[in-house]
């Protein structure tokens, strides 16, 4: 074949697919591209077409599915066939059509044959055949827009029943956080139990103990009233309000003890307030001890505290940094207890310490246990991690402390160990007078 009918033949077939596929050029090109009574096939099972004005009927209708999309396409020959008389050629190419809806791209694949005979010296498409993968149900739907639709429709209901189930999950999760935090709030409380009835003890022999005291010395007021003796009445009179003052203190610190317990139990009100560190550190410090002790009587522990006075009152939520400081405690006495379980010539030291740095607040909590290993350092803070026997610990202590400190408080929570030397917990907030 010569050069010139070669590309006369590839431009009318390009054309031809061009008109096809949403070219905004007039139909009346057909004319020049395609056999009066071309015959040929669509994508969809009732697509038969029979003559020329069937098929611009059919582009017309393509068109109209395609308007408010938009459609790009590209293709690759995968068969070429001219005949030997020259006159006739088979192409077939296969075409991917790329549409585009509501910022959703669909690619659709197609293969289109296409019969070329050469006529009064042009060529003319004598028939066609387009063919889709997927079967598409009728000529209304030429591209499976609507097919597409439909299953997008699914596929979002899908979603929007998924996503439904996974909100439920999600706050089923979160409901069951909540339970376990005041689990292992209730918990901690109750490791403190027996500490809190020693520290509250102790007021309370105060009280008794100048109660009784003051009883006796309104007796001996009174006989010296009854004497006349005004000054050694005025004495003794002295001496009772000195007792009524120190029943007063006693009463005093039992109140803060029972009050603290209740603060400490009830849930955070997320409530920065100016609050005595070194106070809330010592008292549960003291209270763990005891805890720890009425336990097991066996056990003591060396307590040493180096606090810094400067502090003063600090912006915090008392409830969360008091749960913090607990834990931490805790943990400690129970790794120089562990220690001392292994060897009875340890002697367990428990320090606490509080230090003013620049604008940040330093509390350290350090024992002289065991440490911690190595391979398990990464994974403390992780939720539900723990070394401790089953039904001995939760495994959310230090992953609720460093919630707190990291996000409620935008401070750092960092831990140094030795094995076979001790561990320090180091908090850091900032602070804000």
């Amino acid at each position: 074949m010569d050069l010139k009918k070669e590309i006369l033949l590839n431009k009318t077939y390009q054309k031809f697919i061009e008109t096809g596929f949403n070219s905004p050029e007039s139909l009346d090109i057909l004319d020049e591209l395609a056999a009066p009574d071309i015959m040929g096939f669509g994508t969809t099972k009732d697509e038969k077409i029979f003559s020329l004005s069937e098929f611009k009927e059919l582009i017309n209708r393509q068109r109209t599915q395609s308007q408010g999309i938009q459609l790009k396409w590209t293709s690759s020959p995968v068969f070429r066939k001219i005949f030997s008389d020259e006159n006739s050629a088979v192409f077939t190419d296969d075409i991917t059509l790329e549409i585009i809806i509501n910022k959703q791209t669909i690619l659709i694949p197609l293969r289109f044959s296409v019969i070329l005979e050469y006529q009064n010296d042009k060529w003319m498409v004598i028939h066609f055949h387009g063919s889709k993968p997927e079967d598409v149900s009728t000529e209304e739907d030429t591209f499976g827009i609507e097919d597409w639709k439909k299953k997008n429709a699914q596929l979002e209901n899908q979603v929007r029943q998924r996503t439904a189930e996974l909100e439920k999950s999600l706050a089923d999760l979160k409901a069951t956080q909540s339970q376990l935090i005041q689990s292992e709030k209730m918990a901690s409380l109750g490791e403190l139990t027996a500490g809190i009835a020693h520290e509250i003890q102790n007021p309370l022999n105060f009280v008794n103990n100048f109660s009784e005291v003051s009883n006796e010395l309104i007796d001996e007021m009174n006989e010296e009233l009854d004497k006349g003796d005004l000054e050694e009445a005025k004495a003794i009179s002295l001496d009772i309000k000195q007792n009524l003052e120190k029943i007063n203190h006693h009463g005093k610190r039992a109140d803060n003890i029972v009050k603290g317990m209740l603060q400490h139990s009830r849930s955070s009100t997320g409530t920065k307030e100016p609050t005595d560190i070194n106070a809330l550190t010592d008292e549960y410090l003291r209270l763990a001890y005891h805890g720890l002790r009425a336990k097991d009587k066996s056990f003591n522990a060396t307590l040493k505290t180096d606090f810094d006075e400067s502090i003063g009152k600090v912006n915090v939520i008392p409830q969360d940094i008091g749960r913090v400081i607990l834990n931490l405690i805790t943990n400690a006495f129970y790794a120089v207890n562990e220690q001392k379980q292994k060897d009875e010539h340890f002697k367990p030291i428990v320090s606490v310490s509080t230090k003013k740095i620049g604008d940040h607040l330093e509390i350290k909590v350090t024992d002289n246990g065991g440490g911690i290993p190595q391979k398990i350092l990464d994974k403390i803070f992780q939720p539900f991690f723990t070394t401790k026997p089953t039904g001995q610990g939760t495994g959310l202590g230090l992953s609720m402390s460093y919630d707190i400190v990291t996000k409620g408080h935008g401070g750092e929570l960092k831990v140094e160990t030795k094995d076979g030397e001790g561990t320090t917990f180091c908090i850091n907030l900032p602070v804000t007078n």
